[in-house]
């Protein structure tokens, strides 16, 4: 109650939009009416335990609070808790010691014993519970990485280099192309000039045009693993966020783009679908989500933060492990790990923040202070469960992803600004909150910091709380005084708040002081209070002495897998199929966008089914060129229980395996991320750490590239059941490199039946070890002979294949990981939709062959397939690489019933003639198992079933997709679009740069400047209403935007005698069509509606899909015969359009409303099926529309407004997936039917001048 929620937060801005000023908060509650149910005696009551029960089913304690009664009131009598000095220099080492308990601050005895020394003998004072709680947060583990930097000694034997040296040392070894590594908020590589469509003037209305800058590629990864351990949603939410910000928190300033995903969790234990490998006795931490809450609640609040903000998530992994090992301990990620990785681009001149300077300035952007999220810095560096649950829980942040993305346009602004950048220094706020970024910035000069400039949304806050929670989307920023009306007015347009905090001070202390309380002490004559907080930066943030750490490794035995005597390899792929690692992800890639921004050359789907099994993500850097960047993530956990060196090659192997499909640069060229997580304080896994660490480092000195970045989380254990739980150890590799042609890469979909010849690649030196791998883990074991790489044969291999890649040999290829190359060789034929036949020869000189070790060791391999023209000269360069490859099998012919596979080992069948559609429904089995848990049951059915029966899309284009002639691109006159974006808009940028592709001249205009008076809609013959989620959805979808206009008498006029001029164009995308509709201006007064009859109540709108979820699908529509004029010339027309919404559905008030629109030809648009025809069926129809509806225009044809996105691949290597005759025929570079929409605007206006 004391503080306004973000919901609160949208709504008062769409009230304000509408001249309500007078509205200054708005909440909204639920109240239940509880009965007795039938039988129950009528004079039974219910109890307070019952309602208490109830309550707890039906509300999340982390966003919301119970109320008994009605609430009348946002007054609360709350006061804030006042600064208290702690007696250090009375009571020692024992008044820390009592603190540390009480506030969670998670200081060890190195800790307790430097802290009392600090403060008795150094300074000489006792310290305040802020200064305490700062230093807690700012030197926590999480923090400082004093375990990375620690002094070592293993099985006794000092070593001479921490593990910050060793992984340092890869990056000395092979700087190559570096330009950030180890330092700042993320990495970065060299990249390249380019062209970018930018606005002209940035932070004012302003037209975009085609600009040249240099932009390198950044990287950077975290996870968010106790937080999402804890409330898995915003857990996620915020590791998604604090990521985000670390990426455009580099430098003076950068650009996100891309984000990749991870989870790692425990046995999901699946009510009634437990898996015979799953151990039911088991118990669970009762302060922990349960592992597949985790798995799904995380992955939601992850995806539904990146939809919100317009950052696709277009990669990532999913692990799932709970065993109790030989040796008697339980291995299992009761603490999970939550992975959040980011690409982006960073202005070649910002790489660099300035040292701070007397007489900057210190600001504060972002949302305003709340009680959440305190003392997560050192609750993130604790065994979960060794601390109050209450504390843990307090801990959490929340997310507010309209607001990150505000605080994102502000810090674009400022890049986009260039030479004129007013940033001259940025830090994102994470862990720690003020008490942790206000130090970095402002280190080593100092500043003095007044707590109540603070912007706060609740007013009952203390000083500890304002200085130390860790509430989100806020960075802090160094800029000279005369640079803050520029940072106001930018903060102004974008409706984000701004704060000057303090000045630099050169005193090289932070002191936090109380205003209000100096000026009450002044009034009453009393001497100013001492500061909250008042420190020697040099004492707590500088170089402060190592800790030491001592590591014995484990001397647990191993036990060789024992499979059961009679097991055939049909019944072990039965299992392997399903187990998560393994099997198909769709779960989590159709709830999250993975196209917006229009950058993504490739995302998790392929094929013609759009099958999630893509092995590398790749952006453009421009919508204008091809030049782009390749991200890969390599993980083998498993195989670190057995050898944590061997796991450490097997990573960045796979890592190379995955990234290997994109053209890219230079193997040379290749920089990665490595995050490390680990209970590393606990039995050997710290020693485990040790020698995984030299392992890296050795193999990637020798491979010629390097680590860069990273981050670790050490207390990877969890307590239950009376025993401590060490999650696997596990290190993420997230390679990442410049690509000169991303209309390069190869995907794993099987594409040439009836001619495609399979090939394995072999990079193991020819070993079949299965120990850590799937098959061990479906039948609860682990092994004793971990796979391992062959460095040497690994950088040969790469530099092949890329060869291959580059001369266009190769036309689908996949990496042999979890499951082995049987899994690897399905998977491809499941993706492709075709059948394969493969026989794997015997190793050389193998007596008795091990079939299963054959079919299932996940050594590290390729398997491609090449067309029969290419296979001499493909076997030829591997050969004379040194790289082993054999032909292994071919891809039959499609059958006109279901595609079939036929596996034999050494000429023996294994699989004989069996449905392949069959063996990719067990691969889907689970994931759909999940599915029935996030979506509604008949939609999750209906996709289920459906696949059966799947065949590629029929396509039909009648026309010759055209690039847009020079001269009408570089015209001094072109039709002026104003692309309207409002707050939380995200579909701006590749709006702008396909109408700029068509000739036209794209203007970035806000609502808040044809409000202010900073731009007017006389001055465009067109307006293109973006997509995204205004408001963050608040009131339902556009609504809040649509009342803005509505309701605001002068914005209404603008916007009436636009629709009203007959020179006039208008589309609407997405939340855009959903606006049109609100409006009325689709399908027009014409038909009824807002501006016709029947007003509100018979108007057309989108609603909630009927799947329940946010949708991303790569969909086929039609176009039909209608009067719209963007859709000219294309009507037949039938082809594939990128979709991502959640309220997408169109609602008829009446039947005869939809006939007449049918009839009217006013539904141009419309999904259609398999075979081409318009359909309400799940998923080809992502929402539910009636009749296939994806679109609606007005009778005269000049308002057109649809639920697809053409500005996300109107390009060629924007679009997934073609056929192959239109592959072969198109420019890959070039552009794809959906610019001709948009060309048809242009030459509507040519044809009616203004």
């Amino acid at each position: 109650l004391s503080f306004t929620t973000a919901w609160s937060t949208n709504a008062v801005s769409i009230c304000r939009s509408c001249n309500l000023e007078q509205v200054t908060r708005i909440e909204r509650s639920r109240r239940y009416a509880l009965e007795m149910a039938p039988g129950v005696e009528a004079e039974a009551a219910f109890t307070d335990e019952q309602r208490a029960a109830f309550a707890a089913l039906v509300h999340d304690r982390m966003t919301e609070c119970v109320y008994a009664t009605r609430l009348e009131t946002f007054t609360t009598d709350t006061a804030p808790a006042p600064v208290v000095r702690i007696p250090v220099m009375k009571e020692g080492r024992k008044a820390l010691e009592r603190v540390n308990r009480e506030m969670g601050l998670a200081f060890d005895e190195w800790d307790l014993d430097f802290y009392t020394q600090l403060f008795r003998e150094d300074i000489g004072r006792d310290p305040t519970n802020v200064e305490l709680f700062d230093i807690a947060q700012s030197n926590s583990e999480h923090s400082r990485h004093w375990f990375f930097k620690g002094d070592l000694t293993v099985d006794g034997q000092k070593v001479d280099h921490t593990l910050m040296d060793l992984v340092k040392d890869t990056l000395k070894a092979n700087p190559n192309n570096s330009v950030i590594g180890f330092k700042d908020n993320s990495s970065a590589i060299r990249g390249r000039v380019i062209s970018a469509v930018l606005p002209e003037n940035p932070g004012q209305p302003s037209k975009l045009e085609p600009q040249e800058r240099d932009y390198d590629i950044l990287f950077t990864a975290e996870t968010h693993n106790f937080p999402c351990a804890v409330a898995p949603f915003p857990g996620a939410e915020t590791g998604a966020g604090g990521r985000i910000r670390d990426t455009h928190a580099t430098g003076v300033g950068s650009l996100v783009v891309a984000a990749t995903a991870g989870y790692c969790v425990g046995n999901l234990q699946m009510e009634g679908h437990a898996a015979p490998w799953e151990d039911t006795s088991f118990q669970y931490p009762p302060n922990l989500a349960p592992p597949l809450q985790i798995l799904l609640d995380a992955s939601d609040g992850a995806s539904d933060y990146g939809n919100k903000f317009g950052e696709p998530l277009i990669q990532g992994y999913t692990r799932t492990f709970g065993m109790r090992l030989p040796s008697g301990d339980r291995r299992e990620w009761l603490k999970p790990i939550m992975f959040s990785g980011g690409i982006g681009q960073i202005d070649h001149r910002h790489l660099e923040k300035d040292e701070p300077d007397v007489g900057m300035i210190v600001v504060k952007i972002g949302g305003p202070a709340y009680r959440i999220g305190m003392g997560g810095g050192a609750a993130s560096s604790m065994v979960s469960g060794t601390r109050d649950a209450e504390m843990d829980f307090n801990a959490v942040q929340r997310g507010d992803a309209e607001m990150a993305q505000k605080l994102n346009r502000v810090v674009r602004t400022c890049v986009e600004l260039g030479d004129e950048n007013p940033i001259l220094s940025i830090h994102d706020q994470g862990a720690g909150g003020n008490c942790n970024v206000v130090k970095e910035i402002i280190y080593p000069q100092g500043a003095e910091i007044d707590v109540r400039s603070i912007v706060v949304g609740d007013e009952t806050m203390s000083i500890l709380e304002i200085w130390g929670a860790e509430y989100q989307e806020q960075d802090a920023l160094l800029a000279r005084p005369e640079s803050e009306a520029l940072l106001r007015s930018i903060c102004d347009r974008e409706r984000l708040s701004m704060a000057v905090i303090g000045t630099i001070s050169g005193s090289g202390k932070v002191v936090l002081f109380d205003s209000r309380e100096q000026q009450e002490a002044a009034a009453a004559g009393k001497a100013a209070p001492l500061p909250a907080v008042d420190l020697d930066l040099d004492k707590v943030l500088g170089d402060m002495p190592s800790k030491r750490f001592d590591f014995v490794r484990s001397t647990d035995e191993r036990e060789p897998l024992e499979l059961p005597p009679a097991l055939t390899v049909s019944e072990a792929l039965k299992r392997l199929l399903r187990l998560p690692s393994v099997a198909s992800k769709r779960f989590l890639t159709t709830k999250v966008d993975r196209c917006v921004t229009g950058l993504v050359a490739q995302q998790q789907t392929v094929g013609p089914l759009q099958i999630t099994l893509a092995d590398v993500a790749v952006i453009a850097q421009t919508h204008t060129g091809i030049t782009g960047a390749a991200c890969a993530i390599g993980e083998q956990p498993i195989k670190g229980l057995i050898n944590p060196a061997a796991m450490a090659r097997m990573a960045i192997g796979e890592a190379l395996t995955n990234l290997v499909w994109a053209k890219v640069s230079a193997l040379e060229d290749v920089k990665a991320s490595g995050n490390w997580m680990y209970a590393a304080k606990m039995g050997g896994e710290g020693a485990a750490m040790y020698d995984a660490a030299v392992a890296l480092k050795e193999a990637m000195v020798e491979l010629g590239i390097a680590v860069d970045g990273g981050k670790d989380s050490l207390s990877m254990a969890a307590t239950a059941g009376g025993e401590t739980v060490m999650a696997p150890g596990n290190l993420v590799m997230s390679a990442y490199v410049t690509c000169p042609d991303i209309t390069l890469t190869v995907t794993p979909d099987l594409k040439l039946p009836g001619e495609g010849v399979l090939i394995h690649v072999d990079l193991s030196a020819g070993h079949r070890r299965v120990g850590g791998s799937a098959l061990a883990h479906v039948y609860d074991q682990i092994g004793d002979e971990s796979p391992d790489a062959d460095v040497d044969l690994l950088k040969r291999g790469f530099n092949a294949v890329q060869d291959l890649i580059g001369r266009r040999l190769i036309a689908s290829g996949h990496d042999i990981s979890d499951g082995g190359i049987i899994t690897a060789i399905l998977e491809m034929a499941f993706a492709g939709n075709t059948g394969a036949t493969v026989d794997i020869p015997a190793l050389e000189g193998e007596e008795e062959v091990d079939v299963f070790a054959t079919l299932f060791a996940e050594e590290l391999g390729l398997v491609i397939e090449v067309a029969p023209a290419n296979q001499d000269e493909v076997l030829r360069t591997l050969s004379a690489a040194q790289v082993p490859a054999t032909v292994i099998g071919q891809v039959p012919s499609s059958p006109s019933s279901a595609p079939l596979l036929s596996v034999a080992v050494a000429g023996v069948p294994v699989l004989e003639g069996e449905s392949m559609p069959a063996w990719r429904d067990v691969w889907e089995e689970s994931s759909f198992l999940l599915e029935h848990m996030q979506r509604t049951e008949t939609c999750a059915a209906a996709e289920r079933d459906g696949l059966k029966h799947r065949k590629e899309p029929s396509w039909n284009l009648g026309f010759t997709p055209s690039r847009t002639a020079h001269e009408l691109l570089t015209a001094s006159s072109k039709p002026r679009v104003a692309v309207l974006r409002e707050e939380g808009s995200n579909g701006d940028r590749e709006m702008a740069a396909a109408v700029w592709a068509a000739g036209m001249e794209p203007w970035d205009v806000t609502v808040s400047d044809l409000l202010q008076g900073r731009a007017k809609l006389d001055d465009f013959r067109g307006i293109i209403f973006v997509g995204g989620f205004s408001y963050a959805d608040v009131l339902d979808s556009a609504k809040g935007w649509a009342a803005a206009i509505r309701f605001n008498e002068a914005l209404k006029a603008q916007f009436d005698a636009f629709y009203q001029r007959a020179d006039t164009f208008s589309l609407g995308i997405c939340n855009g069509c959903q606006l049109m509709a609100l409006l009325g201006w689709v399908p027009g007064p014409e038909v009824g509606g807002v501006m016709g009859e029947g007003g509100d109540a018979a108007q057309p709108r989108f609603v909630h899909n009927e799947s329940g979820r946010f949708e991303c699908r790569f969909s086929t529509v039609q176009i039909d015969d209608s009067p719209a004029v963007m859709l000219r010339g294309m009507e037949g027309t039938r082809v594939g359009i990128w979709v991502a919404h959640g309220e997408g559905r169109a609602l008829f008030p009446s039947s005869s409303l939809l006939d007449s629109v049918l009839s009217s030809n006013l539904a141009p648009i419309r999904y259609c099926d398999d075979d081409g025809a318009p359909t309400e069926t799940y998923p080809f129809n992502p929402n539910g529309s009636p009749a296939g509806i994806a679109a609606l225009c007005s009778p005269d044809g000049r308002h057109l407004a649809m639920m697809p996105h053409p500005e996300r691949c109107y390009m060629m290597w924007q679009m997934p997936w073609a056929p192959k005759e239109w592959r072969e025929r198109m420019d890959a570079s070039g552009p794809s039917p959906w610019l001709k929409l948009f060309q048809n605007a242009r030459e509507w206006c040519q044809e009616h001048p203004q």
